[in-house]
């Protein structure tokens, strides 16, 4: 049987990788969107939506969310059939839903803080690299995202800390099966609620210092980066 805490960080380490590569595409999208002076104003509010719908984890309640995702990947649902046809197994209640619950709560802290890094840079350096002949999306790979690698770098590591203490998502579409999809914060859960408060602290002790320690490194990466100014 797998230990929780391997589980979650195993869990923690695939969502937060895709949420990086896709919540920086999603605000780099957003941002380009927002920036758009040809066309009509559509765009703005096209990019305006999406960030919000990308925001709605953080707001909406686990149990909720969690429903959503258990209809629109269940074995009812079409995602849940093509899933099921191309892997020959169920995508909910497995440790994929578990990476998927996890993605969902790690996305959206990546894409925002992503879009606010790009909308705070210094738009000179964008127009430097126009005159050189970039054109808007070399110009946001090449120059934006390496100036604001800081904060993502510290999005990426709060996203990470979410991901690892998901509950309510993870039990809603992955369930709790113990040795497969049992993590470490459900694993909390049943300790408590069977009296097992050794096995408990066992995994809350290393679940805290791992927080502080991601609290202490985002600190010092905003630390630098003011420096920097």
């Amino acid at each position: 049987m797998r230990s929780p805490l391997i589980l979650s960080l195993l869990v923690a380490s695939v969502a937060t990788t895709l949420s990086l590569v896709l919540g920086v595409a999603f605000a780099c999208v957003f941002f380009l969107l927002g920036r758009r002076r040809l066309g009509s104003a559509w765009s703005a509010k096209v990019a305006e939506m999406g960030d919000a719908l990308l925001s709605l984890p953080l707001v909406l309640p686990p149990t909720v969310l969690g429903y959503y995702l258990l209809t629109l990947l269940g074995r009812q649902s079409v995602l849940g059939r093509m899933f099921e046809t191309v892997t020959g197994s169920p995508l909910t209640f497995t440790p994929t839903a578990a990476v998927v619950a996890a993605m969902v709560s790690a996305l959206p802290a990546i894409a925002r803080s992503t879009r606010a890094a790009l909308l705070e840079a210094d738009p000179l350096y964008f127009r430097a690299a126009a005159s050189l002949g970039a054109s808007p999306v070399r110009a946001l790979w090449t120059v934006g995202i390496p100036i604001c690698r800081r904060q993502i770098a510290a999005a990426t590591m709060l996203a990470f800390a979410r991901a690892l203490g998901d509950f309510g998502v993870t039990l809603m579409i992955a369930g709790n099966i113990p040795g497969y999809t049992q993590t470490a914060s459900l694993a909390v859960y049943d300790a408590v609620q069977a009296g097992r408060e050794r096995d408990a602290l066992a995994l809350i002790i290393p679940l805290s210092l791992f927080a502080l320690f991601v609290l202490y490194g985002v600190g010092r990466l905003q630390e630098k980066g003011t420096s920097r100014k």
